[in-house]
């Protein structure tokens, strides 16, 4: 492990334990590599590994799986979750107060005309440092619009930066969610006044125009609706789970009071 590395463990908190059960430094370092796309990935790493660590301990202790120091598979954690976790499911009252709050995100042949300016995760710059880069440069474009295209061919890591950062004509489904929501869940026109983070960077975006299409009928998304809502309320309910564990639990060297790892999305 580099020097760096080794500083910014320490940094964390030293080494991970539950219930006396040390977590290594080489675990936490292979783990944050899945971890890029996030502010932190070394505390991310940490805390995703102790939650394992906790659902290893407690499916051992149910007879689930042996006591033989060996990782948690996912059908281990299913087995371990119908156990111990009853999730209801939404109901159709539930779908439609949903539906009717969020009227924008059912809609059907909605186009949108958008630009972005790009800052690339890459291995080669920390990312608070890009996200600092990349604030910096919406900070600009907003002051003064008209740069927008400039900067665009300047910085941006897209190939569209030849075209001003120009993404042409998209519709639901053409983007990553994350970046779909930033398009279509708004009516806003211009600069957006933050940044989209996705998985593969920082980005600056500007809508350009919108072309309306048309409302779907509650009947055709109600089971899209159940499904999304069902995984919400499951991912509250491992939440409080992992929480409940943890309270139970001797932890060294992780906090686990906003437990947000990969097994609680």
């Amino acid at each position: 492990m580099s020097t760096v590395e080794k500083i910014e463990l320490e940094k964390q908190g030293g080494a991970v334990s539950v219930n006396g059960i040390a977590i290594d430094e080489a675990s936490i370092r292979e783990e944050a590599e899945l971890h890029t796309d996030v502010d932190d990935p070394i505390a991310v790493a940490r805390q995703s590994l102790a939650i394992r660590e906790l659902l290893r301990q407690r499916a051992v202790e149910l007879q689930l799986v042996g006591d033989n120091g060996d990782a948690l598979d996912d059908a281990a954690v299913d087995r371990l979750l119908a156990r111990d976790l009853s999730v209801p499911s939404a109901t159709r009252a539930d779908c439609q107060r949903y539906y009717e709050g969020h009227l924008a995100r059912f809609r059907r042949n909605d186009i949108v005309y958008a630009s972005h300016i790009l800052f690339a995760v890459t291995g080669r710059v920390p990312l608070a440092l890009l996200r600092h880069e990349a604030e910096a440069a919406l900070g600009r474009v907003l002051a003064a619009p008209e740069t927008f295209e400039g900067t665009a061919k300047e910085v941006s890591n897209c190939p569209s930066a030849g075209v001003g950062g120009s993404l042409g004509q998209l519709l639901r489904g053409d983007s990553v969610p994350e970046f779909e929501l930033a398009l279509f869940d708004t009516p806003d026109l211009g600069i957006l006044p933050r940044l989209i983070n996705t998985r593969f960077g920082f980005h600056i975006v500007r809508i350009d125009r919108r072309v309306e299409g048309e409302q779907l009928p509650f009947e055709a998304v109600e089971a899209d609706i159940a499904r999304f809502l069902g995984e919400r309320v499951m991912h509250k309910a491992m939440q409080q789970y992992v929480s409940v564990l943890a309270s139970r639990a001797r932890i060294e060297g992780v906090d686990l009071g906003e437990t947000n790892g990969p097994l609680v999305q």
